[in-house]
């Protein structure tokens, strides 16, 4: 659809939101790039290629309790009323005991441990109260992990146990994959970085958006703001495409300055252009030279909102992230929401829990999607699907915690 087509059919048509999602996803291919990181670094990385083993743990066997080393054969029938009495020595062999400590390597010729509970010694004699068997309080080579065991499949998400058992089987570093790169351009020629005049906003889209990336795990590059010029756009963009995915905020609509769809369509091609949710149905998503672009509206909310909705996915595939969903809450509503048939909402939420009784959500008074303290003050979104008219006073709702990093 031609530029002029987009401003004077404006939105009456909206795509739904899962139907946009899987259209952008469709768009994006996970890189293939990789890098060796120190385990230190390696926290919530996501892991390239299988790993296994490089050794057994424990690589020898050792003393499962404190006590004292034995050939099992030399305790058989050894009882409180008829104990056995063991040599001490440094070595085992037949009618000797060697003193043990947790994790100590079982001396050559012992094949158990009697536990120091079991045992009393006196001068170089070692009186034993309790027979073992073969193997008893002993941990066998490999017992935690065998030489050439799989350990981690491809795609892995690295936790910081994760990292302990790694440097455990002879690991000081780990290949993973890079982190997604994301370019965010803020455009509007009324935006400022600090100072405004009359008429100017101080730029926030690009700085929020930027901390996302951070925090869903890509690497973010914030540019300057660009102006509402096509030239100025078109530079832009086409110097990015490199990234891994293109975000711009502002001028993603229909209005005589959002230049955005036309220089994308202009660039490479418009897959979506308005998008059935609220706030922010003047989303647009796009593709340049195989390169995802984003125009996020430029409205602080609704910006918040595609970004959540769209950005976030498309990065997690991107860089072999999983796709997790947010940490939820169930309230009970404290007043209505209302809800336009046939678009998703996203009612921003407050929650209470002053007398004990359970949660409760209180829609904040701010709805307008210009309103960037509705949602810094907010705990969570309540999301109506496009099949609801609203809920009312007393409902219980899912409040979604849109904020998760994982």
């Amino acid at each position: 659809m031609s530029n002029e087509s987009r401003k004077s059919a404006g939105f009456k048509d909206r795509t739904p939101v899962t139907t946009a999602r899987e259209t952008l996803l469709d768009a994006v291919s996970p890189h293939d790039r990789t890098e060796r990181v120190p385990l230190r670094d390696a926290d919530e990385r996501v892991v390239a290629g299988d790993i296994t083993a490089e050794r057994a743990v424990p690589h020898y066997r050792r003393a499962a309790m404190d006590g004292f080393a034995v050939r099992a054969e030399d305790t058989f029938g050894a009882s409180q009323r008829s104990p056995a009495s063991l040599r001490v020595d440094e070595t085992v062999t037949t009618g000797t005991a060697a003193r043990v400590h947790t994790g100590s390597e079982l001396p050559a010729g012992a094949d158990a441990v009697v536990m120091v509970e079991e045992t009393e010694v006196a001068g170089d004699t070692v009186t034993v109260f309790d027979a073992v068997a073969g193997g008893e309080n002993v941990a066998p080579v490999g017992e935690d992990v065998s030489e050439g065991q799989t350990l981690y499949a491809d795609g892995h998400r690295l936790r910081p146990s994760d990292l302990g058992l790694l440097k455990s089987v002879g690991n000081d570093a780990v290949e993973v994959y890079e982190r997604p790169t994301v370019s965010v351009i803020p455009t509007g020629e009324e935006l400022v970085q600090d100072d405004p005049d009359p008429g100017e906003v101080i730029e926030t889209n690009g700085q929020t958006v930027t901390q996302y990336v951070e925090r869903w795990g890509g690497d973010a590059t914030y540019r300057d703001i660009v102006t509402d010029d096509v030239d100025a756009l078109r530079a832009a963009i086409s110097d990015d495409v490199d990234h891994d995915i293109v975000v711009t905020t502002g001028g993603s609509s229909v209005g005589e300055r959002d230049l955005l769809p036309e220089v994308v369509d202009d660039l490479g091609e418009v897959l979506v252009h308005g998008v059935a949710l609220k706030p922010g149905h003047p989303v647009a998503l796009g593709v340049v030279e195989e390169t995802p672009v984003l125009m996020l509206p430029g409205y602080p909310v609704a910006c918040i909102v595609n970004a959540v909705q769209f950005l976030r996915p498309a990065l997690r595939r991107a860089g072999h992230l999983p796709a997790t969903d947010p940490p939820t809450t169930e309230a009970e509503l404290t007043r209505k929401i209302a809800s336009e048939p046939g678009t998703r909402t996203y009612a921003r939420v407050e929650l209470h829990d002053e007398d004990g009784d359970g949660k409760t959500a209180t829609p904040t008074r701010a709805s307008g999607s210009g309103v960037l303290s509705s949602v810094a003050l907010a705990d969570g979104w309540v999301v109506v699907p496009e099949s609801v008219e609203g809920y009312d006073a007393g409902d219980t709702v899912t409040v979604e915690d849109w904020e998760w990093s994982q």
